[in-house]
């Protein structure tokens, strides 16, 4: 595999069209933390799978123009080189482009909104990175949920964007409690795979097995702390009773896949006590999942992965309890 990083990082080198490849399949494979264009590469193709296996080859597609047109941006703003090499001005357009082509029907302004959102993404990152130096934590996917929310919170206001898994009522209804349902073995195994597969708003175990594969090929402690935390996740949302649907579609879980990858395997050096913290962090995050539903219903937009961002932040501020990662990815991960 180094043989492999080295031949394409040379060839990368040589060539302006390869490095450009190159950035952006690093950019998809840093949704999750991993500075590898092979890992990347098993997150395009996980991802254009599950859009052909659920009849929407758009949000590939949209994911994959969102990318370009984010890694486009920051060159033109003359972000910095290193982290641009990296894929860190990329990850947060792939998921606002999978997220536009998932929420909304599709029309030409929908792909306006695509580019619109990718470029707007990088800027939010570069200020997400400014204002958050002080505090000594990364933007995470920050700027993908800020400029998703407003994006899909303009729709109602717009008559040319109408909403596909959106409510497309005048009036968005209350809350409602959710009623929990027994669930049997093959249900809680189709939870913890959508759990991971929903990171990038994919449904489908297929799916989530090439993105742990993705993870494998360049860090077996990610893989692992992601398999763990999606258990861990479908486990303490069926403990509370949280709706099944919710549980079996991942949605309870995807959050804190990444949550768990994070504090787990990318910012702290692991350890026995890392891991532990790493999942009470995911266990928490399962609880912000769960309150950020209830929270956002009456506005009628997803809660994305703002309960990663927001209990990451918060496990990260007291840095100082765990020794820090000193791989170079990891250093790099920090300064998103």
């Amino acid at each position: 595999m180094e043989k492999i990083l080295a031949k394409w990082e040379s060839l990368s080198a040589s060539s302006g069209i390869v490095r450009f490849l190159d950035i952006n399949l690093r950019s998809i494979g840093q949704v999750m933390f991993q500075n590898n264009p092979i890992t990347g590469l098993l997150f395009l193709a996980a991802i254009a799978w599950a859009s052909y296996a659920a009849g929407v080859p758009r949000v590939a597609i949209a994911g994959v123009l969102a990318v370009v047109v984010a890694n486009l941006t920051a060159q033109w703003l003359n972000a910095d080189n290193e982290s641009l090499h990296a894929g860190l001005y990329g990850y947060n357009g792939v998921l606002v482009g999978l997220a536009l082509a998932t929420f909304l029907a599709p029309n030409a302004l929908m792909w306006v909104y695509v580019v619109l959102g990718a470029s707007v993404s990088v800027i939010t990152m570069l200020g997400t990175v400014n204002a958050l130096k002080p505090w000594g934590v990364s933007s995470l996917t920050f700027p993908f949920v800020l400029t998703t929310w407003l994006l899909l919170l303009a729709t109602y206001g717009f008559s040319g964007l109408t909403g596909a898994a959106l409510p497309a009522g005048d009036v968005v209804v209350a809350f409602q409690r959710y009623e929990a349902s027994p669930l049997k073995l093959i249900d809680l195994l189709q939870g913890v795979l959508q759990s991971i597969s929903q990171v990038f708003l994919k449904a489908n175990g297929v799916a989530a097995l090439l993105f742990l594969v993705g993870l494998a090929v360049n860090s077996w402690a990610a893989a692992v702390f992601a398999l763990a935390g999606a258990i861990l996740a479908v486990l303490t949302a069926h403990l509370f009773g949280a709706e099944s649907e919710l549980i079996t579609g991942g949605l309870l879980g995807f959050s804190p896949v990444l949550t768990a990858i994070a504090l787990g395997a990318v910012f702290y050096r692991p350890s026995w006590r890392v891991a532990i913290y790493a999942m009470l962090g995911t266990l928490f995050t399962v609880i912000a999942q769960a309150a950020l539903n209830v929270a956002l219903t009456p506005l009628a937009i997803p809660a994305l992965t703002a309960p990663f961002v927001l209990v990451t932040w918060i496990f990260l501020l007291p840095r100082q309890c765990f020794e820090p990662a000193a791989t170079d990815d990891a250093a790099t991960a920090r300064a998103r």
